[in-house]
């Protein structure tokens, strides 16, 4: 296998450049090189493993499991689009001398076992907030892990995709024509199958490779306290989840806002109940067209945009009451057009709530923007956008530098930032702070 990062990667390419030769009479001939052929394509190579699904089948992998050596690959599937449920519906697990196993959680009440033959092991994963929760769902949860996908992101690659990443950093393409197929689907076909098992084939290849580059560009802790800090990731609960209802900008007055959150809270409650994905019942569409044009009778909603199909008509009275119901509820109980919260205005209203709050934020970004590019890796991998907000909304009342410094340290540090970020963005704002203080307090010319 090939392993280089992208610096390899710019030296390649560099390789490949069309070569340019002067010949006697001082004309100038191009020479293109061959273009670089296509990576080859990523097999199985211990072949496909049968799915697991009994208590002897799952025994016999536990065993194999925890004979193996060093880290193991795990990665889950779940039936995003189709399911309201963000449950695992295939797990696929790779360690060496273990060989790939393809575990269906839908046949066990749990997958302890499978817990205890991880016990002491390290968990390659490649976006991990994406399936820790529901790999803890069937009882699954590591104890030191690595993400592929943060530690690309803390290397500064453009694209940190899983498919990317491995070509890039591996040399292999990977088919990734089942990424969106309903998982709940049972038995499963075997080309998804074989699609999930390669999704762990080369995760140990690519951790070890990764994890050298980390070492060179000396961002090793750096990922390793990412890492610690992500074992202990919990889905965060949407506050006002109705607000991200698609086309909410276009409605207009209290009663409306009130009419989209009833039928979208309606629509969620009756898609829980049926395990399928909201949209499935009714589109945002739809809401948005009802909470406008607010129907009083069924024939009324069935006529409105975007409420046809069995979910509109077969809950069409349940629509209708919740209709009825914000049509006659106080003007004090209806929803605002700003969210509740506890946390800063959107930055475009800073200027005019507290130009110099407005002024902390513009010159923090600059800077952060600057420390960001200089250390290679995305400015939200530096430190949380809404850690740096927040600072700044409210900053520590002190201006005695080293006491800022220190408070500001403490803010962050309260917020959840990890040590890493601390020391290179506590100054940042610090200096924004004291900056945009003495930019006010400076004479008007």
């Amino acid at each position: 296998m090939t392993v280089g990062g992208p610096e390899q990667a710019a030296d390649q390419t560099a390789e490949t450049v069309e070569a340019v030769e002067t010949d006697g009479a001082g004309q100038v001939e191009e020479t293109a090189q061959d273009e670089a052929p296509p990576s080859p394509l990523l097999t199985l190579r211990d072949g496909l493993p049968p799915v697991v699904d009994t208590a002897e089948a799952l025994a016999e992998v536990c065993a194999r499991i925890a004979a193996g050596t060093g880290p193991v690959a795990i990665d889950a599937e779940r039936a995003s689009g189709y399911r309201y449920s963000s449950r695992a519906y295939l797990v696929q697990l790779r360690r060496d001398g273990a060989g790939t196993a393809l575990v269906d959680p839908i046949a066990f009440d749990d997958l302890r076992p499978l817990q205890d033959a991880l016990e002491g092991t390290e968990w390659i994963l490649h976006a991990a907030t994406q399936d820790l929760p529901c790999l803890a769902e069937v009882g699954l949860a590591p104890t030191a892990l690595f993400d592929t996908e943060l530690a690309g992101r803390l290397l500064g690659y453009p694209r940190v995709g899983l498919a990317t990443l491995v070509e890039t950093v591996l040399g292999f393409s990977m088919k990734k024509e089942h990424s969106a197929v309903d998982w709940s689907t049972r038995p499963l076909p075997e080309p998804w199958l074989e699609y999930a098992a390669l999704d762990v084939e080369v995760l140990v290849e690519l951790r070890d490779a990764i994890a050298a580059e980390l070492v060179t560009q000396g961002k090793d802790e750096w990922a390793q306290q990412e890492f610690d800090h992500l074992r202990g990731f919990e889905q965060p609960t949407r506050v006002d989840a109705w607000r991200r209802t698609s086309g909410l900008h276009r409605v207009r007055g209290r009663r409306a806002l009130g009419a989209v959150r009833a039928l979208w809270e309606l629509r969620d409650q009756i898609a829980e109940q049926r395990d399928v994905t909201p949209g499935r019942i009714i589109p945002d569409a739809a809401i948005i067209a009802a909470a406008t044009a607010m129907p009083t009778d069924r024939a009324a909603l069935l006529s409105t945009k975007g409420f046809h199909g069995r979910g509109a008509e077969r809950y069409a009275n349940r629509w209708i009451t919740a209709l009825r119901e914000v049509s006659e509820m106080d003007e004090a109980d209806l929803p605002t057009r700003a969210p509740r919260g506890d946390g800063p205005p959107l930055p475009r209203a800073w200027a005019e709530k507290d130009p110099v709050a407005a002024d902390r934020l513009q010159l923090a970004r600059e800077a952060m923007s600057a420390l960001a590019e200089e250390h290679g890796l995305p400015v939200e991998n530096l430190l949380t956008p809404d850690y740096l907000r927040r600072t700044l909304w409210t900053p520590p009342t002190t201006r005695e530098p080293g006491d800022l410094l220190d408070a500001v340290a403490g803010v962050l540090q309260g917020y959840g930032a990890r040590s890493w970020q601390v020391a290179l963005a506590a100054p940042v704002l610090t200096r924004a702070i004291l900056d945009a203080d003495a930019r006010a307090a400076a004479p008007q010319d």
